[in-house]
């Protein structure tokens, strides 16, 4: 009967995905089958630790964080959890051999989130970027090369900097709530001038550089994830784009989004490139 929970465990996680990102969850569905389930629980986990730190207001966050972490090092050690995240989670770190060393980072970052408010230089900036969103690329990352180590120190570092662009587009897009009610600022640049013309440009530009830099990573992805991955690219090029466009005053006041038929017509732009091999 362990099979069925297992089974249940990352369908859980799939839930999680859906529930809490259209965007993620339409581009994990154009991943191989074989791999769907690994990513759903890699989010899963990651989600739930976000949730901990920017939801739960409540709460004891620290002591449910501390939890969090310590439920998932008994179901390392154990082999099994009772909390179907974690569990699935467990099973996708076994094996794909996803380091613990990512993971640490990330529980890391997620800590940061508990007790510093403001990333006041660039090195702070970066660090949090690193745990909280490049070491999640690098796990999947570990599941999209099945094994490959060569492949993956190949792509390690491209993985980083579109894992770094995400983040730091989505900390563009949900500027407002993360300023207004998390009263965090993750940018550096916008500490002196409280997010104006100015650093919204370096930070685009920042971005736009790290795209630049992450397609040839995209260009070597293994046919079972490259699809996924440049429609994540795209969309988030796209969202990136809009924000360029968007004054800095008009974003600290509303979230932008790619519309519906937008992402509809991307994810038939990285079809056809995909199809017609036109990345190489």
């Amino acid at each position: 009967m362990q099979n069925l929970f297992d089974k249940i465990s990352f369908k859980t996680s799939c839930l999680v995905t859906r529930s809490y990102s259209t965007s993620f969850s339409s581009a994990v569905r154009l991943l191989d089958r074989g791999i769907r389930d690994a990513i759903c629980s890699i989010y899963g986990f990651v989600r739930f630790a976000d949730e901990i730190v920017d939801t739960f207001h409540e709460y004891d966050k620290k002591n449910l964080l501390d939890k969090f972490e310590n439920d998932y090092y008994d179901s390392i050690r154990s082999g099994i959890s009772l909390n179907p995240v974690l569990n699935s989670f467990q099973m996708t770190v076994r094996k794909y051999g996803i380091p613990d060393n990512l993971i640490q980072a990330f529980l890391t970052s997620m800590k940061t989130d508990l007790i510093k408010q403001n990333h006041n230089t660039k090195s702070e900036t970066a660090e949090y970027i690193y745990g909280s969103a490049e070491v999640v690329g690098l796990m999947c990352l570990r599941v999209f090369v099945l094994g490959n180590e060569k492949l993956y120190n190949e792509l390690e570092a491209p993985a980083k900097r579109l894992g770094s662009a995400f983040q730091k587009v989505n900390f563009l897009r949900d500027i407002q709530d993360d300023t207004k009610l998390l009263k965090r600022k993750y940018f550096h640049n916008s500490i002196a001038s409280d997010f104006d013309e100015k650093a919204k440009k370096e930070i685009v530009e920042d971005v736009e550089e790290e795209f630049e830099d992450a397609i040839a990573g995209i260009k070597k992805l293994p046919n079972n994830s490259q699809l996924g991955v440049l429609t994540a690219f795209y969309y988030y090029r796209k969202l990136l784009g809009i924000i360029r466009k968007t004054p800095a005053e008009k974003l600290m006041k509303q979230r932008v989004r790619v519309p519906d038929f937008i992402k509809l017509s991307l994810l038939a732009k990285a079809y056809i490139v995909c199809k017609l091999n036109l990345l190489k």
